[in-house]
């Protein structure tokens, strides 16, 4: 088992011959192209951070009747998916200690069943991490840009149809991912969901930035302080943008891996890349330690929620 099982299906090009495989195998033992050796105990490391950091935040959100609104409740969903992300690895790393030390004794389709389990929690955290980091977008977009309407638009009742929606479509999804994973449609499947998501936040976010530059330009010209609704927009699309970067750094070598599986699964610079598949687990999984750290220091009333939930102030 690898050290993160989830993903351990797309660590390998399937749509390769044999034979071109073992040539691509060769050439990608020499020199870098040989990997790292990331140690089980950094991964479980990072997993425990990991959910700490979440649980917190879903606390601090839950907590708070401040924080009780569709913003708030899409970070206490985005935040949920970053700990399936930590769940899959200790689960992992649980099963892996158990069945090396003899404590655990199972039968190979059990625990092929349990890595399909892990497998649909990460794919399932993959699709509505993208998911929720486009709706958080839209929402700060609606929030800027229609901000007398913003109540009437994004009501709770939609935010909570938009949140069934999207964690039914992520399962599902996952379930297909999991079932068809060696199928080249599958995956560009998956890759076009992650750049239209890219395309359509940073879309958002340069229409949000021009507005705010204007303003800020305006109000230089006119010698007028700045109001605190659009300081406040522009703090806002300034976090979203961080965490759309965090996010595109993280989790963007695991997607490049991906288009590399479909387009040159033999070729030895694409084969010294998938060597490093260890190093994108690790990305990923800051991904899900970073995320808070970003709400918490970022988001006065969040991190206020967050020392009384710590110093359990209830």
């Amino acid at each position: 088992m690898s050290a993160l099982a989830p993903l351990r299906l797309l660590r390998e090009p399937w749509n390769a011959s044999e034979g071109n495989q073992s040539n691509a195998t060769v050439g990608a033992s020499s020199g870098w192209c040989q990997g790292l050796d990331i140690p089980n105990e950094l991964f479980l490391a990072l997993g425990l951070v990991s959910l700490v950091e979440n649980l917190l935040v879903v606390a601090a959100i839950l907590k708070n009747r401040n924080l009780h609104s569709p913003t708030y409740y899409f970070i206490c969903c985005l935040a949920v998916s970053d700990m399936l992300v930590s769940i899959s690895n200790l689960a992992e790393m649980l099963f892996m200690l158990l069945l090396e030390h003899g404590v655990l004794v199972m039968r190979p389709s059990i625990v092929r069943h349990m890595d399909s389990v892990i497998d649909m929690l990460i794919c399932s955290s993959v699709v509505s991490s993208l998911s929720f980091l486009g709706v958080i977008a839209v929402d700060r977009y609606i929030t800027i840009f229609y901000a007398l309407r913003y109540h009437s638009i994004m009501t709770l009742q939609r935010a909570v149809v938009t949140m069934a929606s999207i964690w039914l479509a992520s399962t599902v999804s996952s379930t297909v991912l999991i079932t068809y994973y060696r199928s080249n449609t599958i995956l560009l499947c998956l890759i076009g969901f992650f750049l239209f998501m890219l395309v359509l936040m940073l879309v958002l976010y340069i229409h949000m930035f021009a507005l705010a530059r204007h303003h800020l330009h305006s109000i230089s010209s006119q010698q007028k302080p700045p109001t605190a609704h659009r300081g406040g927009s522009l703090k806002g699309a300034v976090t979203l943008t961080i965490l759309l970067g965090v996010f595109f750094i993280c989790w963007g070598p695991f997607f490049f891996h991906l288009i590399l599986i479909v387009t040159c699964p033999t070729n030895p610079f694409c084969t010294c890349f998938f060597s490093y598949f260890n190093l994108f687990l690790i990305l990923i999984i800051c991904n899900s330690v970073i995320d808070p750290l970003i709400y918490a220091f970022r988001s006065q009333e969040l991190r206020r929620t967050l020392r009384e939930v710590v110093t359990c102030s209830w």
